[in-house]
């Protein structure tokens, strides 16, 4: 470790470790808040140790895959058929089941 002279006193010279890039996204920012709310001593802990950022980015790109995954698997019911007869009910279907999905997700990843 190497330190700086400032006025008789040495002092530290500290640097924080290279962040991940990347922005976050609903589930990101979800988890964030989760964490700052629900489990602090966690928070500051990834905080601390320089790790939030990459988990936050972790947490929300399993997430995305995931209410992906999990949509397409119960979409997999709804036919082409009902999608040309009735294209409101084929995307109130698929809105019910994208939203089962989120708060699948939801319990699973991101407040867990």
């Amino acid at each position: 470790m190497t330190y700086t002279n400032y006025n008789g006193y040495l002092i530290p010279n500290l640097e924080l470790p290279a962040q991940p890039q990347g922005k976050l996204n609903r589930w990101g920012w979800a988890r964030l808040r989760h964490l700052r709310e629900h489990k602090p001593l966690r928070h500051k802990h990834l905080l601390t140790q320089g790790q939030l950022w990459s988990h936050l980015l972790e947490t929300q790109a399993t997430a995305t895959q995931r209410v992906e995954l999990l949509t397409a698997q119960m979409a997999q019911g709804l036919t082409e058929g009902l999608k040309a007869r009735d294209q409101m009910a084929w995307l109130g279907a698929m809105n019910n089941m994208r939203n089962q999905a989120e708060e699948m997700v939801r319990r699973e990843i991101v407040f867990h």
